[in-house]
């Protein structure tokens, strides 16, 4: 017993199945192939790509065929133990344990990889809680059940997700009303000619947007919804799709007594302010960023896996373009920091626009690529300042 006590105590405990959880293991393994690592979900701890659920409608994907790799197959290939299905109740730091619905389990290193959850706005009518929010594959599962059959699907939010979700879904011949307090969609990553330009492809393609208002309440009205705005106009929808950002989760940090501000709080080496206790991923904020997308969760987990072995390692992000899959009209954007100084300089083209945001004496901070104008991505962003050196 004693010596399964000590193994354990070297070894590495993860808790979170996502795309930051399973990259950090394959980071370690290729560095250490015998150091114990214990994974630790709530989900069924299957691995699938997050970033598909808003394409798998129009690519004709089940939800089941989204899923890559079962939880033994995640544990052969890793040589990890896997306790899916299993719920995190407590952090103790000073004896280095976390509590879980499976028993109690000692950490060397602990790493959290808890993700985000859906912001859900409250809502009033009497068919508030109808409201879907998609954030997880059985969420998605349930989304699709939810739209089977029907027609009219209403999206609250226009950022990233709403948009990819309303190009999915008209693409699979819905109808698709989007509605955002913003007066453009993807209103924090393109500057207002970019969006228009999205927009009205989107529009080409089916998508009908009410900006600059929210929804006042939502009730259930025989077979359908009826969806008032702020505006006054009300919306007819089968299914209600709320898409209006994410929150990292938290609670679990905070209990423990680890510092949080937006997110867990981390610094350079993702450590928090507990000691052996790291975080990554769409729950962690590095020098005040939350960079909830996967190139950066890639560049924290090559950072990560070497950390945790005990070689120190600093993270540091380069430029790092977001896609949008927006097949209505490929978008690709880098915004500039918070706080950069500069202008939006446009340059339309015949199938797409380039927008770049420059500095007064020149210097590319940010751009946004839309149609044949993607192609330039590669070239763009070896001009752009990292994002943490």
């Amino acid at each position: 017993m004693d010596h399964q006590n000590q193994s354990t105590q070297s070894g590495i405990v993860i808790i979170g199945s996502g795309l930051a959880g399973y990259t950090v293991i394959r980071e370690v393994r290729k560095l250490n192939k015998t150091i114990p690592i214990t994974l630790v979900t709530r989900e069924p701890a299957y691995f699938y790509s997050k970033p598909m659920l808003s394409t798998a409608l129009a690519s004709k994907k089940t939800p089941e065929q989204l899923v890559s790799t079962s939880a033994e197959g995640m544990a052969a290939q890793l040589e990890v133990t896997i306790l899916g299905d299993a719920d995190v109740s407590a952090i103790n730091t000073a004896s280095q344990t976390i509590e879980t619905s499976k028993g109690v389990i000692s950490y060397g290193k602990l790493v959290l990889g808890l993700g985000a959850d859906q912001i859900r706005l409250p809502l009033q009518g009497n068919a508030a809680n109808e409201v879907i929010t998609v954030n997880d594959l059985e969420e998605y599962a349930q989304f699709r059940q939810a739209i089977e059959g029907k027609k009219r699907i209403a999206i609250l939010g226009a950022g990233l997700i709403g948009c990819e979700f309303a190009n999915d879904l008209v693409l699979g011949s819905y109808e698709v009303d989007v509605i955002d307090l913003a007066p453009q969609a993807l209103g924090r990553l393109l500057p207002e000619a970019a969006a228009q330009a999205l927009q009205s492809k989107l529009s080409e393609a089916g998508v009908r947007w009410h900006f600059a208002t929210t929804v006042q309440s939502i009730d259930r009205n025989g077979e359908s919804l009826s969806i008032t705005l702020a505006n006054g106009s009300i919306v007819s929808s089968d299914v209600f799709l709320s898409a209006v950002g994410l929150k990292p989760r938290l609670d679990l940090a905070k209990a423990a007594g680890i510092a949080t501000d937006i997110g867990i709080t981390v610094n350079r080496q993702l450590e928090t302010s507990a000691k052996h206790v790291f975080a990554i991923g769409d729950c962690a904020e590095v020098d005040g960023l939350v960079l909830p997308y996967v190139m950066p969760i890639m560049q924290a987990a090559r950072a990560l896996a070497p950390t945790l072995l005990g070689q120190v390692t600093a993270l540091s992000y380069p430029a790092m373009p977001v896609m949008v899959k927006t097949p209505a009209l490929p978008t690709i954007v880098s915004p500039p920091a918070k706080g950069a100084v500069g202008d939006w300089k446009i340059n339309s083209l015949n199938d797409g626009l380039e927008a770049r945001f420059e500095s007064s004496d020149g210097k590319l901070l940010g751009f946004a690529l839309l149609g044949s104008a993607t192609a330039q991505r590669g070239a763009l962003t070896k001009e752009l300042p990292p994002i943490l050196q």
